[in-house]
């Protein structure tokens, strides 16, 4: 008979009262380490009591918003609209390119295939570090499309790199093949066209890929750093990365304002993960199945 074992390998006891005490203090303990920090940052947050250079607090005394209003007034607020806009465009674009590359890379034969996808692929395995300084010239020479200038303090410098990305093309490409060919071909006899089979039989058959897609393009736009810190010029054009980052190196600010702008910082992601939850893991299921 073979002796019950927890998630972590431990042996668990025999007797019933003892298995459930046994689950109850990992099930604590995991909690523990997993929440306590998130717990600390919004006691800290709300907290009124004035707090020494790396201290926080673990019970939030004298209730307070202050904080996240003065947060506001050093630039939280205008760095939350700049990612706001720069993640939402920036998103809608990416996944808009990225299906319309991965399904012809899936669904159209032509020479040269492999090595456009090979050529995609690569650039994953290029750190963003070594495009830095090439990526800033190109982006001071060319001409901002929504104005004058150059993409350099725009929201076109911001949103415009982002657009291109290998991860989205390489799972959409991978999705798509695992669609029968037959529904295609059914529809091609019915008149359908290459736009109309694209967006009412490959998009809706596609759509935990790109639930997929927009929670990690999401995250990889949201949490850009080295972009902004290259185009953004003017403290009106900073991101919310680029604020944390200069409240977090001021040694003006406190503890509860800091933490404050790092929470503003965190929350939307936590947001777009459970809104896009169930297409997330049914895509990561689907892809681990199929692949």
């Amino acid at each position: 008979m073979s002796v019950p074992t927890s998630a972590l390998g431990l042996r668990m006891p025999r007797s019933g009262a003892l298995r459930i005490g046994v689950r109850v203090l990992l099930y604590a303990l995991v909690l523990f380490v997993f929440a306590m920090p998130l717990w600390t940052m919004v006691a800290t947050v709300f907290s009124g009591v004035p707090l020494k250079l790396g201290q926080v607090s673990v019970v939030p005394h004298q209730f307070t918003l202050g904080n996240l209003r003065a947060a506001f007034r050093y630039g939280v607020g205008r760095g939350l609209l700049n990612s706001v806009i720069v993640t939402g465009v920036g998103l809608f674009l990416q996944v808009t390119v990225s299906a319309f590359a991965a399904y012809a890379l899936a669904r159209k034969k032509f020479r040269g295939r492999a090595l456009v996808m090979l050529a995609v692929l690569a650039t994953m395995m290029m750190p963003e570090e070594v495009i830095a300084i090439p990526l800033y010239l190109v982006l001071g020479k060319v001409p901002d499309p929504l104005g004058g200038g150059d993409l350099l303090d725009s929201y076109s410098g911001l949103i415009l790199p982002v657009v291109g990305w290998a991860l989205p093309i390489y799972v959409l490409t991978g999705f798509m093949k695992t669609i029968p060919l037959e529904l295609e071909e059914a529809a091609r006899v019915d008149g359908a066209k290459d736009l109309r089979i694209f967006f009412q039989i490959i998009l809706p058959l596609c759509r935990p890929a790109l639930g997929t897609c927009a929670v990690f393009g999401f995250l990889m736009i949201w949490d850009q750093y080295l972009l902004p810190l290259l185009v953004a010029q003017s403290p009106h054009m900073y991101t919310m990365t680029l604020v944390v980052t200069g409240l977090s190196t001021s040694q003006e600010q406190s503890e509860g304002v800091r933490m404050a702008a790092s929470l503003m910082l965190m929350v939307p992601s936590v947001l777009v993960y459970l809104l896009l939850q169930r297409l997330f893991e049914r895509g990561m299921l689907n892809g681990s199945l199929k692949g």
